[in-house]
């Protein structure tokens, strides 16, 4: 498993359970929810009944029993909100957030998210912990993010549930605990989250936290899987191609891999060009294998660059080309990727799609030395036609390069 990824801290969907409820509150109120309903809805709204303008926002939000329209959805929220209905603030400051019926305006989003999240509303509770998370509206803050996705999680929030499980597992706002990251997934995941089962399949996997069990790994990307979640198929994928716990089955990896690639995923993608490229669980196509590696490489997925920076290099799938390859192993090798590193330094070497460089030739192949942890034939020829001088520049050039390739976050590929 080496893709990175953040967490993602609030969710497109603005409402959830709230949604729901009010909608039976509405039918219980107004049988057959039809344009006479609407009206007496309307009246009772306009005569300062906060529940009933907070329905009413709901309708014109979803467009259900009236035409959808986001400007009156947030007139009545909004008054609502003013009466103190948690649910209306909350849904206001969704709208903000997201820009809906209103300009965008991350302050009001705060303001009117923190007003509910105050009332105990776990949503609120759950959306505002993701605002302190990714820095939206105030200062980035981890500890607050933690404190509020606690609150949420506190009240069986699922997201909130997961997200904190992330913080956990990453050590955001908080000392890094496995076995609490396990906690929180497990709650999340048992609730039917998709993310968090797909975690926690994770977590097993690895054996962070809890004894490694590819077969719990399995159960759970399984159920992450099915309801579509990309991650998850990408790690089905793995576990297929890679026969753990399960019979090697190249080509439901390659179904896995399909799925989680038409979602965008880079994983799936460079795995699925690897496969197309090899032949296995498909016939052999390197036109595909092209495409699927060029759709992952721009993603920053690192084993892509490095497998693009291969076939432009070799001229295998396209036609040779030394300056994209040059390109694209420099992606990889700014990564951390030892032989992106390496073949990089053979090209300064050899001047393939650029000016033969000694210095940079020779800082390159340090730089893979130190990654690999062993001295190549590269570093060693090098050395021996090298003045002092320029293997005292390359020194300097691959120690700063190494220094900020050491400050580089390594973020796990939790969701």
């Amino acid at each position: 498993m080496n893709e990175v990824k953040k967490p993602s801290m609030l969710a497109a969907v603005l409402l959830k359970r709230t949604i729901v409820t009010a909608l039976l509150l509405i039918a219980c109120c107004f049988p057959g929810c039809g344009q006479p309903n609407v009206a007496s809805l309307i009246d009772k709204a306009g005569s300062g009944d906060a529940k009933a303008q907070y329905n009413l926002g709901l309708m014109y939000y979803e467009g259900k029993g009236v035409e959808q329209d986001y400007n009156k959805a947030r007139e009545w929220f909004t008054k609502a909100a003013l009466q103190g209905v948690a649910e209306a603030q909350n849904n206001l400051g969704g709208m903000y957030y997201e820009g809906k019926g209103v300009e965008q305006d991350y302050a009001k989003a705060l303001e009117w998210t923190t007003k509910s999240a105050l009332q105990g509303y776990a949503e609120a509770q759950y959306h505002l912990g993701g605002m302190y998370y990714e820095g939206k509206g105030i200062k980035q803050d981890y500890q607050k993010a933690v404190e509020w996705y606690t609150k949420a999680a506190m009240q069986d929030n699922a997201r909130a549930q997961n997200n904190l499980g992330g913080m956990y597992y990453k050590g955001d706002g908080v000392e890094q605990d496995y076995s609490k990251a396990l906690e929180w997934f497990t709650k999340a995941a048992l609730q039917g989250d998709a993310k968090a089962q797909n975690n926690l399949g994770l977590i097993y996997d690895e054996g962070k936290g809890v004894e490694q069990d590819y077969s719990k790994a399995l159960e759970w990307y399984t159920k992450a899987a099915l309801q579509g979640d990309a991650k998850a198929q990408s790690n089905l994928g793995v576990m297929y191609l890679e026969g753990k716990d399960v019979e090697q089955d190249y080509e439901r990896a390659f179904e896995w891999f399909t799925k989680a690639a038409l979602q965008g995923d880079a994983k799936a993608q460079n795995n699925l060009g690897v496969m197309y490229l090899e032949g296995k669980g498909v016939e052999q196509d390197y036109e595909k294998a092209l495409d699927w590696t060029t759709k992952s490489a721009p993603q920053g997925y690192v084993y892509a660059q490095y497998n693009l920076g291969l076939m432009y290099y070799a001229g295998k799938c396209v036609e040779q080309d030394y300056s994209k390859a040059l390109e694209w192993y420099a992606k990889a090798a700014l990564q951390g990727h030892a032989k992106a590193q390496h073949n990089l330094g053979v090209m300064y070497y050899k001047g393939q799609g650029v000016e033969r460089d000694l210095i940079e030739a020779y800082k390159w192949g340090l730089i893979a030395d130190v990654q690999a942890g062993k001295v190549s034939a590269l570093s060693t020829q090098l050395k021996n036609e090298m003045t002092r001088s320029q293997i005292s520049q390359a020194q300097k050039k691959a120690r700063e390069i190494l220094d900020s390739l050491k400050k580089r976050p390594q973020i796990p590929e939790i969701e």
